[in-house]
């Protein structure tokens, strides 16, 4: 027993697309996903690092990159529905910790098993790595998002994602990373010139404004 189905799974992840079942301008494949957040969390790290929090680094890489890696079984649920209801979220991440789990003592030695139950599990935990994931996470589904606006998509779904997205962060308002994207990012991506300019400002500012 190798890691052979572990490294063909992330070919897998090449070709699972995100938001599946809109039309979109430009496709994002799951891999790319996972490669972004990791980016986007080094950088946010970075920032609570100079704020004086203590960032376990081994933590927050294996989290990012790995966060997304199970879809490879159940693939990429639209947002929406996987936040439909408690009931349904719940359902669907046991159905993914049990195909984990079955793919970890099927396919991965011994030896390495707990260390991939470490990597292959929920990510977005009450650490301060897990609430770094859990932002940048947010950060690239709402430039995927953004990016679909800008371009002129009609699908109001891009601006369900983005509003949902933008909430989230704001979660995390509390941390200087949250603050730092919400005061200094996110206004030079509402500064970008597109046609619907005015209507996402607005939103992101009834957004922010509410307790």
């Amino acid at each position: 027993m190798g890691i052979h189905q572990f490294i063909q799974g992330l070919t897998n992840l090449e070709n699972l697309d995100r938001a599946p079942g809109h039309f979109q301008y430009q496709q994002h494949s799951v891999a790319a996903h996972s490669f972004k957040v990791a980016e986007i969390a080094q950088i946010l790290g970075d920032i609570e690092e100079l704020a004086g929090q203590q960032i376990n680094w081994q933590s927050l890489y294996e989290k990012a990159l790995n966060h997304d890696y199970t879809e490879r079984f159940i693939g990429d649920i639209k947002t929406p529905v996987k936040y439909a209801t408690k009931s349904l979220r719940q359902m669907l991440a046991q159905v993914d910790n049990d195909m984990t789990e079955n793919f970890i003592q099927k396919e991965i030695p011994h030896n390495l098993q707990d260390r991939f139950r470490r990597r292959l599990g929920e990510g977005k935990d009450d650490t301060i790595e897990g609430h770094i994931l859990a932002i940048a996470d947010k950060v690239d589904l709402l430039y995927e998002s953004f990016g679909e606006i800008e371009k002129g998509n009609p699908d109001n779904v891009f601006i369900e994602i983005f509003s949902e997205s933008l909430t989230t962060i704001k979660q995390f308002q509390n941390m200087a990373c949250g603050r730092y994207f919400l005061q200094e990012v996110l206004p030079d991506l509402l500064n970008e010139d597109f046609a619907s300019r005015e209507k996402l400002s607005a939103i992101s500012r009834q957004i922010l404004s509410e307790n």
